[in-house]
């Protein structure tokens, strides 16, 4: 992608001095076209926020111009060459012709297709993006420099191309300006940055669909409809109206074979389809199966596969809404209403089994991925728990599905084996979550559960391969991967095991050596790891893997604590205070007559 810098206007260069009257411009028209498409919404097919953005852009470019066309009333004025004294003039017209160029675009990806009116819309749209594109090319040749007016001249040849590409009409001569404009980008890939040679072989590789189609339609090529599928399968802006006219195509030869198509059958039931889209819908969905189901099926790769199934699914989603309306407006036939809910249960029932299939593909993708380091192309490696959660998936898709075949009153012995069919392929699926679940356990030490795990997923495995092998229908394959199943949970069962009993005999060694490493306490030990701390706690304070440093038991010497103690009170006003005397008021001892005599 180009720099932004390269949106910008005033950035673009001049190429003679200033003083020259006839400036010469230099554009690189497919680097700022591709940059502001990327950036407005082509990268994700969003033609209405690129024709928004276009607007946008005029705006401003007619403001920084001081290009109005009047205030309050429109009054036209037109781009004159001896007008075009900057390069925001030639600007002006080139964003014109794109934003005329992405409302056909935008009209063309409607829900249901453009209707007789839209489509004489778009063809005006598309006539108009290649009249300003050819004024673009002759103001170029005047003003740009020769690289420009080269690259303006390939912009016109493409609109002409895509114009009447889209009128199915004068397919010599869209296949002249398709050629026109591939030799200009393969002559301007071999010059200038290695970005710019990029982006020229990108749209040189864009443009080669279209021509291939062209020479289809006038006869000289012998392209058959495998071919064209797969060139509608390449992406990017300039293959969007080849796609269009592809699907076009092959919906008409859809309809065509469809009017063919006067009942469905699906396990023994023969339902009649009289609604038209309803026959394109599930003719649709059917020859994207043979993609997946096919010869070629092994060399399709995953990412391929998922899109496809997506498509499947949208597929069957749209027939199943073409009979439900017709179901709502059936009134009160009961006959058409049995043959319609008949076919609804039976669309049903084929899009359950895609589902499961699409799940399996998810599964094996997640199993290649297993065992693979994050180095390899920096893809995450696959936990275990991964698998179970698919694998919950696919148990609950199975019961969907044998539900939905089992709800009839009068069933087919066609119907009795589909369901024993999803039996055992239930039983299959359980005992592979049973497998994965275990190795989960075992990857987080627990060798216990893993043991009984490994060990019951034996026991399914074993139950699910002879009732596997009493089908008529059994395939080989999962045979095969069953059995390694079996072996594969029985070994693991047994090392689990050997490591259960081996732990075991070392863990009083183990005991007494993560024991002999506790202290009371260290430097630097940080509150609340201490063992009296956590005495309420049911924590092993030897046996987890996941401490670093040996267990403390508590900190010594203890530190200071603070503690009350009874106040010690001391009077100092009792020296300083004058208490009045209380002899008077003590008791007299009386005195006898001999006390005197003695005293």
């Amino acid at each position: 992608m180009a720099k932004d810098n390269a949106m910008e206007i005033d950035d673009q260069k001049i190429v003679s001095d200033q003083t020259n009257p006839n400036p010469k411009f230099s554009i690189h028209v497919l680097q700022l076209l591709k940059s502001a498409q990327m950036q407005h919404g082509l990268r994700f097919g969003d033609y209405t926020r690129y024709r928004r953005y276009c607007t946008a852009r005029l705006r401003r470019l007619y403001k920084s111009l001081k290009f109005t066309h009047g205030r309050g009333k429109y009054t036209k004025r037109a781009i004159q060459p001896s007008m075009v004294t900057e390069v925001r003039f030639l600007h002006v017209v080139l964003y014109t012709s794109e934003r005329a160029w992405s409302h056909a675009m935008e009209k063309r990806q409607l829900p249901d297709g453009p209707n007789a009116r839209q489509r004489r819309y778009l063809i005006g749209r598309l006539r108009k993006a290649v009249k300003w594109a050819t004024f673009f090319a002759e103001l170029c040749a005047m003003k740009g420099d020769s690289r420009t007016s080269l690259e303006a001249e390939a912009y016109a040849s493409y609109m002409k191309g895509n114009m009447l590409f889209e009128q199915d009409q004068n397919w010599d001569i869209a296949l002249k300006s398709f050629k026109s404009a591939r030799a200009v980008y393969e002559e301007l890939g071999k010059y200038g940055d290695l970005e710019n040679q990029v982006l020229c072989r990108e749209r040189v590789e864009e443009l080669e669909p279209s021509i291939r189609y062209c020479l289809h339609k006038i006869g000289e090529s012998n392209l058959q409809a495998s071919e064209l599928l797969q060139i509608g399968e390449m992406e990017g802006p300039a293959l969007d109206l080849f796609k269009a006219k592809l699907e076009a195509v092959m919906a008409e030869a859809r309809s065509q074979q469809a009017a063919s198509m006067t009942e469905f059958n699906w396990l023994g039931h023969s339902f009649p389809i009289s609604n038209a889209k309803t026959r394109v819908s599930i003719l649709k969905a059917q020859e994207l199966e043979e993609d997946l189901h096919g010869p070629k099926r092994e060399s399709v790769p995953a990412e391929k596969r998922l899109a496809i199934f997506d498509k499947i699914f949208t597929a069957y989603h749209e027939a199943r809404s073409s009979i439900r309306n017709d179901l709502a407006n059936a009134g009160n036939s009961e006959n058409m209403k049995d043959d319609l809910s008949g076919l609804d249960k039976a669309i049903g029932a084929l899009l359950g089994q895609r589902t499961i299939e699409r799940n399996q593909l998810l599964v094996s993708i997640a199993k290649s991925k297993l065992n693979k380091s994050r180095d390899d192309k920096n893809d995450r490696a696959t936990k275990p728990e991964e698998l179970v959660r698919l694998y919950d998936l696919l148990l609950q898709n199975t019961a969907d599905l044998s539900d939905l075949v089992s709800s009839g009153r009068d069933r087919k012995p066609e119907e009795v084996a589909f369901a024993e069919e999803c039996e055992v392929k239930s039983s299959i699926f359980r005992a592979e979550r049973c497998f994965y679940l275990a190795k989960s356990y075992s990857l987080a030490g627990k060798r216990t559960e893993a043991y009984s795990l490994y060990r019951r997923a034996c026991s399914l495995a074993d139950t699910a391969l002879k009732r596997l092998q009493s089908l008529t229908t059994a395939e080989q394959d999962v045979l095969k991967d069953l059995k390694a199943l079996y072996n594969e949970s029985r070994s693991n069962s047994c090392i689990e095991h050997a490591l259960g009993i081996m732990e075991l005999e070392k863990a009083p060694e183990n005991l007494s050596e993560k024991i002999s490493t506790m202290s009371l306490t260290a430097k630097g030990t940080k509150p609340g790891n201490l063992l009296l701390e956590k005495l309420d706690a049911y924590e092993s304070a030897v046996g987890d893997p996941n401490t670093r440093g040996a267990p403390r038991i508590e900190t010594f010497p203890p530190a200071f604590q603070a503690f009350p103690r009874n106040p010690i009170v001391r009077d100092l006003a009792y020296d300083s205070i004058d208490f009045p005397t209380l002899e008077h008021r003590m008791k007299k001892d009386k005195k006898g007559l001999l006390s005197r005599f003695w005293g």
